[in-house]
């Protein structure tokens, strides 16, 4: 049994529709860049800093493992009002901490009118584009990670 065999219950948080929205526009995203991108949500961060946190789950599910090291994490504690974004070395080289601090800023806007999904997939077609811009679609691109949202505790 591994560290993360315990994301198995799915929450309430979305409707099948967000949860539908979230998805596709991982993989619209996905699509045009060899980067990858994960959705994890739980109710509550077990740490006081979620980018710790937001780490832990990014190397618990092996999402450094990318061929380019361009897969991001995007973090969301419901219950805390807590999240992250956690971009690996490849990709964070290449857009920095302020792109991820702007797209943490357009998120909260979003999460403060309780626009959860749309906030998620806002930020997940941003950090697409970034990805597109940096990490282009190549012929041999494979899908290296799952799409679907993970559900933590």
């Amino acid at each position: 049994m591994g560290i993360f065999s315990f994301f198995t219950k799915k929450q309430d948080w979305f409707t099948p529709a967000e949860h539908q929205a979230i998805i596709n526009a991982i993989r619209a995203s996905e699509k045009r860049t060899s980067g990858e991108i994960r959705v994890f949500v739980e109710s509550r961060c077990s740490y006081v800093n979620s980018v710790d946190r937001a780490a832990e789950v990014f190397f618990g599910l092996q999402m450094q493992k990318t061929e380019d090291r361009n897969g991001v994490l995007l973090y969301i504690a419901m219950k805390d009002h807590q999240l992250a974004v956690f971009g690996d070395q490849g990709i964070h080289e290449k857009v920095g901490s302020a792109f991820w601090n702007e797209e943490v800023k357009k998120m909260i806007a979003s999460f403060s009118k309780q626009h959860y999904a749309d906030g998620i997939v806002q930020i997940v077609t941003e950090i697409g584009n970034a990805l597109v811009h940096h990490f282009p679609y190549e012929n041999e691109d494979r899908n290296e990670l799952p799409d679907d949202i993970v559900f933590g505790r």
